[in-house]
């Protein structure tokens, strides 16, 4: 069997590198994540963290590769220059098209080192976010925040009664994406169905910088769950996404 990619290099110069990695390989090493699998170590030559992304989200992340360029860029995604947006995938149907979530974190708030809603001794958050399609008990939203918290997307997203799919730490099931759960007629063997996703559905798809703008295509399984998602739904947006790259 071919082993999974764990990264690849969506741009690169000779300041900066863009890494479109998988979910379940770490950006760096910290004092909760030893994980042995990480871009910073991965990498063929030296490279300054500039921002980091989950564990289990999938994505473009951010290096650099010497020391000006990193305080240049660390001084943007501090100063709130740098736009992100990610895909999200998630348990339910939003009614809302458009809403923003504002509440307060703060982070490794329990034993589970899970970010908590603290609206007197958190830090100020914020995320705005779109529909932008369901299918059966599943809704795809575009996720832009505006602050940078751990696991910022995925609390605002549960407290909205949203969660992300397959998320052990703030979802409601652990249970995979499956075709058979929102396709009419579907008439496949329970038993050998294959997961279209069975890992955290969030994707950082891209940044912009004061600079530059950075792309991540969607992941495999997240792009093959939305192309389905969009058929049943008869979704051109969701085809479009799961098509870009």
């Amino acid at each position: 069997m071919k082993q999974k990619a764990l990264f690849s290099v969506v741009y690169e110069d000779k300041q900066i590198v863009a890494v479109n990695k998988a979910s379940g390989v770490a950006v760096g090493g910290d004092r909760w994540d030893t994980a042995k699998e990480r871009l910073d170590l991965l990498l063929p030559y030296r490279v300054f963290t500039v921002h980091r992304i989950d564990r289990d989200t999938s994505g473009l992340v951010l290096f650099a590769r010497d020391e000006e360029t990193h305080r240049r860029l660390s001084i943007a995604f501090e100063s709130r220059l740098v736009k992100k947006r990610y895909i999200a995938i998630v348990h339910g149907r939003p009614a809302w098209t458009e809403t923003a979530c504002e509440l307060s974190l703060v982070p490794n708030g329990d034993k589970q080192h899970r970010t908590i809603i603290d609206q007197y001794q958190g830090k100020k958050s914020r995320t705005a976010f779109r529909l932008l399609g369901s299918a059966g008990t599943y809704s795809v939203i575009e996720a832009l925040p505006e602050t940078g918290r751990t696991h910022q997307i995925r609390v605002h997203l549960a407290s909205l009664g949203y969660p992300l799919v397959c998320d052990p730490l703030y979802g409601r099931s652990q249970k995979p994406a499956l075709l058979s759960s929102f396709k009419r007629g579907w008439r496949g063997d329970p038993l050998e169905e294959r997961p279209l996703l069975a890992r955290l559905g969030l994707h950082a798809l891209s940044l912009v910088t004061p600079e530059k703008e950075f792309y991540a295509p969607l992941a495999r399984d997240m792009a093959a769950l939305i192309t389905q998602m969009g058929k049943h739904a008869g979704s051109e947006a969701l085809l479009s996404l799961a098509a870009e790259g």
